[in-house]
């Protein structure tokens, strides 16, 4: 139960850390709606190539937006641990009762909060311009599969923060992997349409098995079997990269 509440607190810390900036709020949130207009409206007519099968482009392309929008968030997940080393915080805390795994789980959980809000607010936003899901259940699940995503990007972002310890760093691999992801995935087009390489990496690329699971479980008629291994494989990653997150933390500590 300490862990729990321990972590519960540093996840509250870090909300309140984001509601003191509503600019950056603001912004996060405003992003990803001009993603959905802007991709929308360039390729509305991509609907009419053979073998494009959805309604219309924005129905396929919101919960590819929301993966993106998740993914990106979770990358920049370390910035904050690196300023509580930079503050000395990070060092105060190792000389509290504090759990140790609370500090890590706590920004985790912090992602995993703004992380559904803001993929909520997403899919409202696309349902608005026309995207229709199958239901509540279906947008659960969803939901479920990018918060694993996020939380598995954001450990992997505060393992490589606690190891460089410099923001410049954190910021190059970021940007290094959260683009090239999201491009070498369905987030934009389906797999019959694009070069036969992407289409073979897109089979292991985390960020399209979340996608898989969004467009199947919002769908009319959902695919259980595919979404249960997704969801499996998904899990899966999220469990490596924490580990791998705990196990910078330990270094980390040994070298305080």
């Amino acid at each position: 139960m300490t862990v729990i509440a321990h972590s519960a607190y540093h996840t509250v810390r870090q909300i309140r850390g984001l509601l003191r900036q509503p600019v950056y709020v603001a912004i996060t949130l405003i992003q990803p709606f001009i993603w959905l207009l802007l991709f929308g409206a360039l390729f509305k007519r991509v609907v009419d190539i053979p073998g494009f099968q959805a309604p219309s482009y924005v129905d396929y392309l919101a919960p590819g937006i929301v993966v993106m929008t998740g993914f990106f968030a979770g990358g920049w997940n370390g910035v904050a641990i690196l300023n509580d080393m930079q503050r000395g915080t990070l060092d105060r805390f190792l000389v509290t009762p504090a759990r140790r795994i609370a500090l890590i789980a706590g920004p985790l959980g912090y992602q995993a909060v703004v992380t559904v809000i803001q993929s909520l607010i997403i899919l409202a936003v696309g349902w608005v311009l026309g995207a229709r899901y199958s239901g509540p259940v279906g947008i659960v699940v969803f939901l479920a599969a990018v918060v694993l995503l996020c939380s598995a990007l954001a450990a992997m972002s505060n393992a490589i923060a606690l190891l460089v310890r410099q923001e410049e760093s954190l910021i190059g691999f970021v940007q290094f992997t959260a683009l090239p992801l999201t491009f070498l995935s369905t987030a934009l087009m389906p797999a019959n349409l694009v070069p036969g390489w992407v289409a073979t990496i897109a089979r292991f690329n985390p960020v399209n098995w979340a996608i898989e699971v969004g467009r199947t479980a919002l769908g009319a008629d959902p695919d259980w079997g595919l979404i249960g291994t997704r969801m499996l494989a998904l899990l899966g990653f999220a469990a490596l990269l924490t580990w791998a997150a705990l196990a910078a933390f330990r270094t980390y500590q040994r070298s305080a």
